[in-house]
């Protein structure tokens, strides 16, 4: 029997909101036993971001919160906090978002915890790496801000847009959870572990890979275009006779190939256009031109015959439309509960050819207290040497 890939790796788990129960459920999902740590009588932040609701918690919980387990602990009451310290002896990894000095005023800091549990992976998200900012707080909004990403977003000369899902923190957990899994790579080699940093505004800039490179090189202050891609072009949405698409021809033979599906083959060779260098710069032209001819048919048939020419095509969905095609309804998991009914989420998107198990409905607060109080107590302090 091959075992998951992280089972046997304990998490604790500090974190809330966002950024931090994303990254302990991608763990979560690979096999690791992720403890949360919550707050008695509240809990995660985001349990009460509702509605909707399913029972006592908000969907917005349930979303990042699978396979897990959770105890509640009063991190300000030695008895409690002591069950805490239990519970990182015998932890491969401890995961926190607090704003920094939170965790060494509970007694919880890196260096601390290094000294109960010499091999441990500590990983922190803070707002920010910079020392002149580690004391401010941060959330994604504030991040959308202050990284540039509400300045290209929208459209052009309209007012700052944020985006539609707070992907920065879903950004720095992804970046957390890989750092984690190389941790353990390492220590599994050389014994050691280490503490992990991954900073909120540096996970934003990093995720603004071409837009960053853009100014960095080329000296071009990016700016909101809509839909439309700084560098390619035509990489947009186009209105057909009844609704939106997009059409994101991103090389030369893609390009060629839309002129001759919509009937325009004479673009291909118009002076204007020939590299996809001259379709950046004559943009507004080229838009106009694809235009006239999108507008004549529907959205269903763009999609069929551009996709079938090799040019990536897409109507623009809502929400409803999405979980509602094959595609959609094929990566939902409805997991049962037996308090809160099924509850359908989307699973991980990580396929393995290794093993799997059924998920775990997101806990209850504190649902495990008993069961992992009676682990700490009766369990050894595991040796961290592998």
């Amino acid at each position: 029997m091959m075992s998951l890939l992280l089972e046997g790796v304990v998490i604790a788990d500090f974190t809330r909101i966002l950024a931090g129960p994303l990254c302990t459920m991608i763990l979560a999902d690979l096999g690791a036993d992720v403890i949360k740590i919550e707050e008695p009588g509240r809990g995660d932040e985001t349990r009460h971001w509702g509605p909707p609701f399913a029972g006592d918690d908000a969907a917005y919980f349930l979303s990042v919160n699978r396979n897990k387990r959770s105890i509640a602990l009063d991190l300000k009451d030695p008895d409690d906090l002591a069950v805490a310290k239990g519970i990182v002896e015998r932890a491969d990894v401890v995961v926190e978002n607090f704003r920094p000095g939170v965790m060494d005023r509970l007694g919880l800091g890196y260096e601390t915890v290094r000294d109960l549990n010499p091999t441990v992976v500590y990983c922190s998200m803070p707002a920010y790496l910079a020392e002149s900012a580690r004391h401010l707080p941060g959330v994604d909004l504030q991040m959308q801000a202050v990284s540039g990403f509400m300045s290209i977003t929208g459209e052009e000369g309209g007012e700052p847009v944020k985006m539609g899902v707070a992907m920065l923190d879903v950004i720095c957990g992804l970046y957390s959870a890989t750092g984690i899994t190389a941790a353990l790579r390492a220590r599994s080699e050389t014994g050691e572990g280490q503490r992990i940093e991954v900073g909120l505004f540096e996970s934003s800039l990093a995720a603004l890979v071409n837009q960053a490179a853009n100014y960095l090189i080329g000296g071009v202050v990016p700016k909101a275009k809509g839909s439309a891609h700084p560098n390619i072009a035509p990489y947009q949405a186009f209105r057909a006779s009844d609704g939106w698409f997009v059409m994101a021809a991103a090389t030369d033979k893609q390009y060629r190939s839309a002129c001759d599906v919509v009937g325009r083959p004479e673009l291909k060779d118009d002076s204007r256009f020939v590299t996809n260098a001259d379709r950046v710069v004559n943009r507004a032209e080229l838009v106009d031109e694809l235009n006239q001819v999108f507008g004549t048919v529907s959205v269903a048939h763009w999609v069929e015959v551009l996709n079938t020419a090799g040019v990536p095509t897409g109507p623009v969905r809502t929400i409803d439309q999405v979980f509602e095609s094959e595609e959609g309804r094929s990566v939902v998991d409805v997991i049962l509960d037996p308090v809160r009914g099924g509850i359908p989420m989307v699973r991980s998107p990580i396929r393995l050819e290794g093993p799997s198990r059924p998920p775990t409905p997101p806990p209850a607060l504190g649902e495990h207290t008993e069961e992992i109080r009676e682990w700490v107590e009766g369990s050894p302090r595991a040796s961290k040497s592998s």
